[in-house]
């Protein structure tokens, strides 16, 4: 007579939208629950339908199989991973994690949102995980988890994250708006640049020329640029003030842990010579470059690589919004960093607002992450 069983329909019913429970219980405490209740707890509707599925219909059993196999794989596949996953007969699995912040914050920059506890101690480090009861959501969710927590593979940006472009590239960007008559500050290029499609740095110059009220063909701007950039015999270009932001001996324990490829909007030419020329070409099994695929944020560059690695899952580190939305699209884990010349705080709030998983000061926290 003490007892009472509550049941939402919202689960094994599926019956979510409805927004109805039922209780069971000794007449008497139910006496006493409509007397302290709304006269009209649930629509008239919700209420038609629900009665009917008690009496008609029943819990949706196929649904229910369903997530119980999801369930027991999920908890293989977490507990594989080094996690701990307490045992559970609902529709989710609660799980601990050494870095629960960053499963959480990589799955949201795939697009999968799971429910994190922070600020309650007796859940620190705990996440839970609902069960989708779809095959195609669940591969999606494991996929993920897979990437996140086992990569094959590091994709790389070139400039501004192995190379310090500061002296060369945004300088030929100030110089060639100047010579049109356009001021370009940093913070100029670091806002263009934030708004996307920037892959190509004598466009993002014509956009800003063109911003500043001046008039210019992109070829125009493309010839200045490049002049600036390459330099001639007599006089060496701006290219010659860039260096290595990673020491090789950093980038050799990477290549030691997991293959490297480089994913970059440079032509293949000037690409390979800085590899070259910094002592690093050894250490990257693939270089995908402008004349390989579409310009970043198209994911095209960033399955290039994958199809050449022959793998699958990976994470990659940019330095622009375009470089986050193009690994999002492809289905790696996008790492951002924060580029020499950029403002740290508008580079983080551009890279943050495009998803990144993560935000690096620099590529060598890769090694503590590992």
């Amino acid at each position: 007579p003490n007892v009472v069983i509550v049941r939402t329909m919202s689960k094994a019913w599926g019956a979510a939208g409805l927004r109805v429970g039922y209780a069971v219980a000794n007449p008497k405490v139910i006496d006493w629950l409509r007397r302290v209740g709304l006269p009209f707890p649930i629509s008239a509707p919700s209420a038609s339908v629900a009665l009917d599925a008690v009496v008609n219909g029943g819990p949706d059993r196929e649904t229910i199989d369903r997530i119980r196999r999801e369930r027991e794989a999920l908890t293989g596949l977490l507990e594989a991973f080094g996690a701990e996953a307490l045992p559970s007969q609902g529709s989710f699995v609660l799980a601990r994690f050494d870095n629960p912040e960053f499963v959480w914050s990589s799955l949201a920059a795939l697009g999968i949102a799971i429910r994190s506890f922070a600020g309650r101690s007796e859940l620190d480090g705990w996440l839970r995980f609902t069960l989708p009861g779809n095959e195609t959501v669940f591969d999606r969710l494991s996929d993920a988890l897979t990437a996140i927590l086992k990569p094959e593979a590091l994709l790389f940006d070139l400039d501004g994250v192995l190379a310090d472009v500061s002296g060369s590239f945004r300088e030929a960007i100030r110089q060639t708006a100047t010579s049109f008559g356009v001021e370009v500050t940093p913070e100029h290029i670091t806002r263009e640049t934030a708004r996307g499609d920037a892959n190509n740095d004598c466009r993002l110059t014509h956009r800003l020329i063109e911003a500043g009220g001046a008039e210019a063909t992109l070829d125009e701007v493309t010839t200045t640029y490049e002049a600036l950039y390459q330099g001639t015999d007599a006089e060496p270009g701006l290219r010659a003030t860039e260096k290595l932001l990673v020491d090789r001996s950093t980038l050799q324990r990477l290549a030691e842990t997991l293959p490297l490829a480089v994913v970059t909007g440079r032509p293949r030419a000037d690409a390979e010579r800085f590899l070259s020329e910094q002592g690093i070409t050894d250490l990257f099994r693939t270089v995908v470059t402008m004349e390989d695929a579409a310009a970043k944020p198209d994911p095209a560059p960033v399955r290039c690589a994958l199809d050449r690695l022959e793998l699958e899952r990976a994470w990659m580190v940019g330095d622009t919004p375009d470089d986050i939305r193009a690994a999002r699209r492809a289905g790696v884990l996008p790492i951002g960093v924060v580029a020499p010349g950029d403002d740290p705080d508008e580079a983080k709030a551009a890279l943050a607002s495009s998803g990144a998983g993560r935000i690096l000061s620099t590529v060598d926290e890769l090694l503590e992450i590992l």
